[in-house]
């Protein structure tokens, strides 16, 4: 807690809370990437484009939303002013769709592919900028943001347990303990949390769309041009970094994650409901006014988290006059406090910290020259490469299916919500098993590559329902692989250098689009058509592209498991005991965390940590 904060009305409008939920709101309007079905159709019709075209226009899509490191050089060289970022975001959001949306209305002639395929690039690349603003500012504003620790408190406790046995008071401290992960995880964490709003963000906008622009797909793109700028731009001067540290900030950014968890779920049911029902216009009116309703809430959980914040400082500036009686009481107890501390930092270094042999981080050159690069390289372009290449294609897929423009809408509204549930879902599961059950992380990109398979090959041979059916499966383990591929670069290359491995990786995603959309789908597509009068129906249209995208991702899955037999002792010996070195080293005690908190600098025990530094961190 900022024991020097005044409770004035502009501290109530520029705080980390007001930042989290404004960063919260421009990822939730920034997520067109996955939209791209929506007004495929029409810039197939207007422009004349045949279906290799199209898809390489998908690909520069896919190439610009995942090139992110001139974002990430802008960030770094005007630090403290993410306004910056947001605002060449915002230029470049607008020039891309606005460009596209004359182009398609006809108030621009028709240009040449590779200029459509600049607007495109410009559009998506736009996205990697709102994204470095919202996260890394993030980062910065909760540095002690533990990473997801179910199940870790009590297994840690355990084997640290059997490794350096501990007396029974000591075994009650580390009851009391509250275990942080490292630095890396934090950062993946909250990665993982900005992405799920922007996974969500594609439900969003086209429930927007279907309220206000309903069969309307040009007027799509001028949406696409003017609400992610215009909301940018509003609110660009409330995401700063703010150097605070308070208790509980847990316990409100899980309300963060709790609203998302709420908003897909009513995304979902408004999305299934609108499928089956026609509705009218006055209650797709209530629904959309219902869903701004649930947009609104991340104001008022930051508003609640500052009221806390300032209640705990009412209560200490109360509690003050109480403190030279016992302030040396609590000398004596910090003086006991650290006495404990270093006997038990004794028994934990019974065991020799060269023996861990923990493996120094690797840059991209010495990443780059390793196996496991490649193999997860090669795993990642497999699944990003067939899930982009499946969600780009859905319109051309369900009209020679012979689903409407509504189910067609549908389908890529739910891709948004089970590319959410990817994204939440695999990084806590794979948490646990790997902390709770020693499980490699990469067993669960060998699982969702299996699982990938069944969902193209159900696509392939469109059974009635099958494109749903197959898209659930698809969407899950695509958004998967944001939370996995990420992780796992970070356990086996370390964090030094994660964001250019990271970036590297990632390309593999519209490499894969590439050669699936363009050299597969839309050569297979564009040769059926050209038997039929220039339009394809029926399954044969795209069922050898979808066998020939589930042998991939089967060839996907025997590397993913080449990966996991590779890393797996990897994981025993080195990942799971440098899990163990973080925890002896980090660990915080409420107690201290609570003395910290309540009374000023000036009247602090000597053992407790100066203002500035993480209050109740003792490094053991």
């Amino acid at each position: 807690m900022d024991l020097d904060y005044n409770p004035s009305r502009k501290s109530l409008i520029k705080n980390r809370w007001v930042a989290t939920a404004a960063s919260i709101w421009i990822q939730c309007t920034s997520g067109s990437l996955y939209t791209f079905t929506i007004y495929s159709s029409i810039l197939k019709s207007t422009q004349g484009y045949d279906q290799s075209t199209l898809d390489t226009i998908s690909v520069f899509k896919d190439l610009g939303a995942n090139a992110g490191l001139l974002s990430g050089l802008l960030y770094s060289a005007a630090p403290g002013r993410p306004w910056l970022v947001h605002l060449a975001g915002a230029l470049q959001c607008f020039a891309g769709y606005f460009l596209m949306w004359l182009t398609v209305n006809g108030t621009l002639p028709r240009p040449p592919p590779a200029v459509m395929c600049f607007y495109m690039l410009l559009a998506a690349h736009a996205m990697t900028f709102f994204n470095t603003a919202n996260v890394v500012t993030g980062v910065h504003n909760f540095p002690n943001y533990s990473g997801t620790i179910v199940g870790i408190m009590k297994i840690s406790k355990h084997i640290i347990q059997r490794e350096w046995p501990m007396r029974w008071e000591e075994e009650q401290l580390w009851e009391i303990h509250v275990l942080s992960l490292t630095d890396t995880f934090e950062y993946l964490e909250l990665l993982i949390y900005y992405t799920c709003f922007l996974g969500l963000s594609g439900a969003i906008l086209i429930q927007v769309y279907q309220t206000i622009f309903k069969s309307k797909p040009s007027s799509y793109l001028l949406l696409l041009a003017l609400l992610p700028t215009i909301t940018s731009l509003l609110l660009m001067a409330f995401v700063r970094i703010f150097k605070t540290n308070e208790e509980d900030e847990k316990r409100h950014l899980n309300h963060f994650s709790f609203l998302a968890i709420v908003l897909a779920a009513y995304l979902t049911a408004t999305i299934i409901i609108q499928h089956i029902l026609k509705l009218k216009l006055y209650v797709r009116v209530i629904t959309f006014v219902l869903l701004m309703l649930l947009l609104t809430s991340p104001i008022f959980i930051a508003i609640q988290a500052q009221r806390d914040k300032s209640y705990r400082l009412l209560k200490s500036l109360l509690e003050h006059n109480q403190v030279s009686d016992e302030r040396d009481l609590l000398a004596e107890e910090g003086t006991s406090m650290g006495q404990d501390h270093g006997e038990f930092h004794e028994a934990l270094n019974g065991t020799n910290d060269d023996a861990l042999e923990l493996r120094e981080d690797l840059n991209l050159l010495k990443a780059m020259g390793t196996i496991s690069f490649w193999l997860l390289f090669f795993t990642t372009m497999c699944a990003m490469g067939s899930g982009l290449a499946t969600v780009n294609n859905m319109s051309q897929i369900g009209e020679s299916l012979g689903y409407t423009t509504l189910e067609i809408n549908t389908l890529v509204s739910l891709w948004s919500i089970w590319n959410f549930l990817g994204r939440f879902g695999a990084g806590y599961i794979s948490d646990y098993f790997l902390h709770v059950k020693s499980c490699p992380r990469p067993l669960f990109i060998v699982m969702t590559l299996a699982a990938m398979s069944i969902g193209h090959a159900m696509i392939a041979f469109g059974f009635p329902g099958a494109l749903y059916a197959g898209s659930i499966l698809v969407g899950v383990c695509y958004g998967s692989q944001w939370s996995l591929m990420p992780t796992i670069a970070s356990e086996i290359f370390g964090k030094a250098h994660l964001g250019t491995i990271f970036n590297t990786i990632t390309i593999a995603g519209p490499v894969g689009s590439y050669i699936l959309s363009v050299k597969v789908v839309g050569y297979i597509y564009d040769k059926e058509a050209s038997e039929h009068g220039g339009t394809c129906i029926g399954t044969r249209c795209f069922m050898l592209a979808f066998v020939i995208m589930a042998s991939v991702t089967v060839s996907g899955f025997l590397v993913a498991l080449g990966l996991f037999l590779k890393t797996r002792n990897f994981y025993k010996h080195v990942v799971l005991r440098r899990l163990l070195h973080s925890l002896r080293h980090r660990v915080y005690t409420r107690k201290q965390v609570s003395v910290a908190c309540m009374y000023p600098s000036s009247y602090r025990p000597r053992n407790l940590p100066v203002m500035g530094q993480h209050w109740g961190e003792v490094e053991l």
